[in-house]
């Protein structure tokens, strides 16, 4: 596995969320959108192996289009890998994000990918005439198709919610294949259907220990043996933040944690969360925050506890200032990377 000699791919997340400036005013979404992209160039000149921009369609979030982005980035980069984080497949139509994501392909030379999920918002749902209540079958009718799709080839498909295709062709091919994965919370359900696809597993940890998730990659692995097919990566996908020493990370990430957890909070239910939920999520959860050595331990010890091919750091959490969020790519690059592939290559 690649996780065992130290050649894990380490990436970046962001859902594009707005930002505050200095004097914590709120940036318009327009200019955090602008700053998305200088942050994912920055990203690239620090060695990241991956960007990946989230889709939402709300306040809260900048990025409704993750694939505009994407191009934007695609031009502005040279080596980066990028995609998205996720895309709401439910919501939209398969062919069109195939042909989004080969046209982000072309423009950066083969580097596009796409991370398909469900999607744990649902505000794209009433805004793009869906009903809820058929929210497994359009994602599991629509993820069939896009299956066939990445054949590139003649397609012939049929389903229960769109006209059948016969001999369709769908342009622009990829320049090597469209890498793909299958974003995933926590649900046996959602494992086994990537498996049965054949598509590699993105699992999303954000929150309690890494060890939680540990049946979900057996689980996934054993989906694979059982249906006689090689094993497909696995990646994994958590919040988190860097600065130059722990308590600074921590002072930094703070205010801006709690008030993104407990708006997500108040729309679901959750009761609020406090400092004591906060620090504990650091020291046992699913936030990766501290300096970089600090960092470089905890996803060691995910990349090792979950045999992972791909960790994804979400940098974004809350309204962070723009700055701050460039500090924490730079040290992501140049401090965190080579820590993490050397503790892992011991």
């Amino acid at each position: 596995m690649a996780a065992e000699h130290g050649t894990v791919e380490l990436g970046l997340d962001t859902f594009g969320d707005v930002t505050v400036d200095e004097t914590g005013t709120p940036l318009p979404q327009h200019q955090v959108i602008r700053n998305v992209v200088e942050q994912a160039v920055a990203a690239d000149r620090a060695g990241v192996d991956f960007i990946g921009v989230g889709e939402h369609h709300r306040d809260d979030f900048a990025v409704s289009a993750p694939d505009v982005v994407l191009a934007a980035i695609a031009a502005r980069t040279e080596r980066i890998r990028m995609g998205s984080a996720v895309t709401v497949l439910s919501s939209d139509d398969p062919i069109r994000v195939f042909q989004r994501f080969s046209t982000i392909d072309a423009i950066s030379s083969g580097r596009a990918e796409v991370i398909l999920g469900r999607g744990s918002f649902t505000e794209s749902f009433p805004l793009f005439g869906l009903d809820l209540r058929d929210y497994d079958l359009l994602f599991e009718e629509k993820l069939d198709l896009f299956t066939h799709l990445l054949k590139e080839e003649p397609l012939d498909w049929d389903g229960r919610l769109r006209a059948p295709l016969r001999n369709q062709r769908v342009y622009p091919p990829t320049q090597n294949g469209l890498r793909t994965w299958i974003a995933v919370g926590g649900s046996p359900e959602s494992v086994i259907r990537a498996a049965k696809h054949r598509i590699p597993l993105m699992l999303a940890v954000i929150g309690g220990p890494v060890e939680r998730f540990v049946p979900f990659a057996d689980l996934y692995r054993r989906a694979n043996d059982q249906l006689s097919q090689p094993q497909a990566p696995i990646g994994v996908h958590s919040p988190g933040h860097i600065a130059d020493t722990d308590a600074e990370a921590r002072e930094h990430l703070r205010e801006h944690w709690l008030e993104n957890r407990n708006r997500l909070g108040r729309e679901r239910g959750w009761g609020p969360a406090g400092e004591r939920e906060f620090l504990a999520e650091i020291d046992e959860g699913a936030l990766y925050v501290g300096s970089p050595e600090t960092v470089a331990q905890k996803i060691a010890h995910a990349v090792r506890t979950l045999g992972v091919d791909r960790f994804d750091l979400k940098y974004a959490n809350g309204p962070m200032p723009h700055e701050r969020l460039l500090h924490s790519i730079e040290l992501y690059g140049t401090e965190v990377m080579p820590r993490v592939r050397a503790l892992l290559a011991e």
